[in-house]
């Protein structure tokens, strides 16, 4: 897979294509990619997807703090993983936010020579959304490509779509993302060191330095897979201010305990897989009444994990 950050930058023929923010790469972006994928390779053609970085909802909303599921290297990873040839992240501004249909859609064409275009539900581009699909299917014909829309895919009754997402994870549903996902939804980052309190009490945690634009679970303990390089490692997660030790706290600490696990991982990337969600973090009134609830967490952890096996 290759990864470009303008579409400047490259140059292709008889591309097959999809736009969008992707973020996730959920189920429904993966039927997506599916079709794309399976069309495109069958014409020795490249499939591409063009993205954008930042979120359009943060720049169009005016919302800096707006988090994402994916980071763009993230997302181009995965969609890489999905069979995907080249992936463009665009880097989205006001200025492209205004750009008509027709320009927006002669840029491409000029630079992936555009064979196919897959579609969304709801797709729409350029100033105003105009380019839905009949104004698309115009320029496919001034333009000499096609348009194919694809239906919406649903979790149940619920269409999938990456605000839900945010939503669930936000909320500490962590299983109900991963359904959507169809994989555990993932923090990666190097760890750090912290104030080293969890060894001397003889549970020693790994800090994730975490992308502060990514979403990330409420507060709470948390059963997770750790990943160091191929390693796959249970671990117990606390994401929040300690508040037994530290209630002034403003920014959340995300704290591995690794089961049966006793290495130094500064300065390693840390990957954690979210599996299920155990309960609220909670301030206790002593350490051993806390060293109590740990074990507990440590215990249901491991059968949560040795179960889904």
């Amino acid at each position: 897979m290759q990864h470009y950050l303008s579409l400047d930058d490259v140059t292709l023929q008889n591309a097959w294509l999809t736009i969008g923010v992707f973020d996730g790469v959920h189920r429904g972006h993966q039927a997506i990619l599916q079709k794309l994928t399976a069309g495109a390779h069958a014409q020795a053609a490249p499939a591409v997807v063009l993205t954008f970085s930042p979120h359009p909802a943060a720049v169009l909303s005016n919302r800096p703090d707006f988090k994402c599921l994916t980071t763009p290297e993230e997302r181009a990873e995965l969609l890489g993983q999905f069979g995907v040839d080249v992936v463009v992240t665009e880097s989205f501004t006001r200025e492209l936010a205004s750009t008509s249909a027709a320009d927006f859609m002669g840029r491409i064409k000029q630079h992936l020579g555009l064979s196919h275009l897959l579609i969304g539900y709801d797709f729409a581009l350029g100033h105003n959304r105009e380019g839905n699909y009949d104004r698309l299917s115009e320029l496919g014909r001034e333009l000499d490509y096609r348009v194919e829309p694809l239906e919406a895919v649903t979790n149940g009754d619920e269409i999938l779509s990456s605000s839900k997402i945010r939503r669930r994870i936000t909320s500490g549903d962590v299983s109900g993302a991963a359904r959507s996902l169809g994989r555990c939804y993932a923090l990666s980052g190097p760890v750090v060191h912290g104030d080293g309190r969890g060894r001397r009490i003889n549970i020693p945690t790994a800090n994730l330095d975490y992308p502060l634009d990514k979403v990330i679970p409420s507060n709470g303990v948390y059963v997770c897979w750790a990943c160091i390089g191929d390693e796959k490692h249970q671990a117990v997660i606390n994401i929040g201010i300690n508040p037994t030790f530290t209630p002034d706290k403003q920014i959340p600490s995300v704290e591995a305990h690794i089961l049966d696990f006793d290495r130094d991982l500064y300065g390693q990337i840390l990957k954690l897989e979210f599996v299920e969600r155990l309960r609220d973090e909670l301030r206790f009134p002593s350490v051993e009444t806390l060293l109590v609830q740990i074990r507990q967490d440590i215990e249901d952890g491991r059968k949560i994990l040795e179960e889904g096996n």
